[in-house]
């Protein structure tokens, strides 16, 4: 197999308008999740609650997380969820990945949502998922996620 290149995922940011503006223009991946709140998935627990992912610089990361922080995403999980504690995310620019990853955005999506069930047993709690195109292993390539950061 190709040298293995681990993903790890950068500082976390308050969930609100003030951090999520910088993100206009941004394609990638966004992760938001709670500090305090354990999810009992199948596997292990997580804070993780939402893996999503903006494909194109005109629906950027800045424009679908603030869908989300408004509640115009009608995300009802997120929506709750903010109303019992602050949430955090973080986020995967595209560009950057760019060199190892030679696939589409939402091929890398789903690589980490079918990575994330692999490891834990579901969907993370937050993402509506009932079908996922469940990449060949060969696609997959030599990304390996540290999935730590949201224990």
């Amino acid at each position: 197999m190709e040298n293995e290149i681990t993903i790890y995922f950068d500082e976390p940011k308050k969930f609100e308008a003030s951090n999520i503006r910088p993100l206009n223009g941004l394609a990638g991946l966004y992760f938001i999740f709670s500090k305090s709140i354990d999810i009992q998935y199948p596997f292990a627990k997580s804070k993780l609650l939402y893996i999503g992912m903006s494909e194109r610089k005109t629906n950027s990361i800045g424009s679908r997380l603030l869908s989300h922080f408004e509640g115009k995403s009608k995300n009802i999980g997120l929506i709750n969820y903010r109303k019992i504690e602050p949430l955090y995310f973080t986020y995967i620019n595209f560009e950057i990945l760019q060199n190892v990853w030679k696939f589409r955005i939402e091929d890398l999506e789903s690589h980490f949502i079918s990575n994330f069930v692999e490891n834990y047993g579901v969907y993370p709690i937050c993402n509506n998922k009932t079908g996922l195109t469940v990449l060949d292993k060969k696609q997959s390539g030599n990304l390996k996620i540290d999935w730590k950061y949201f224990k």
